[in-house]
């Protein structure tokens, strides 16, 4: 059963949400985990593909589009199928993706936003419902 963490943080700010998820990728990459980011829509994967190339200064996290490299230690998805990936999923999306079983971990990326605070709550009582490890983290500051 999958480990979700929930990380909520303390601004209604979008493109915080994009910023935090691309760290959490990072560090999850760095400590040598497969990571597939699964996005809401296409324009929410290219600014992620555009972010993760230059979110820091001094370094990237490579990745690729899951459909043309399923073998990518990261990918970021707009579909149904996260392929072989099993280590870490970020969901971006506004669901739980059908596929979220077959991780170990999920990440959930909450911000103040009405929207996506409601989206949240839903997919909360879903993973409870359906028995998974539930945490949250309230960060403080970004």
């Amino acid at each position: 059963m999958s480990k979700v963490d929930f990380y909520i943080l303390p601004t209604d700010s979008l493109s915080a949400r994009l910023d935090f998820a691309c760290k959490l990728c990072e560090k999850a990459w760095r400590l040598g985990h497969r990571v597939y980011l699964h996005c809401q829509d296409e324009a929410q994967r290219h600014e992620l593909d555009l972010l993760l190339w230059q979110f820091k200064g001094e370094a990237f996290v490579p990745h690729d589009h899951a459909e043309l490299h399923q073998d990518a230690r990261v990918a970021l998805g707009v579909g149904s199928d996260a392929g072989e990936h099993r280590d870490l999923l970020i969901n971006l999306g506004g669901d739980v993706p059908g596929f979220a079983k077959q991780f170990e971990r999920v990440a959930e990326i909450v911000v103040e936003a009405p929207a996506i605070r409601q989206a949240a709550r839903e997919r909360f009582r879903f993973y409870r419902e359906q028995g998974y490890a539930l945490q949250d983290h309230r960060l403080q500051r970004l």
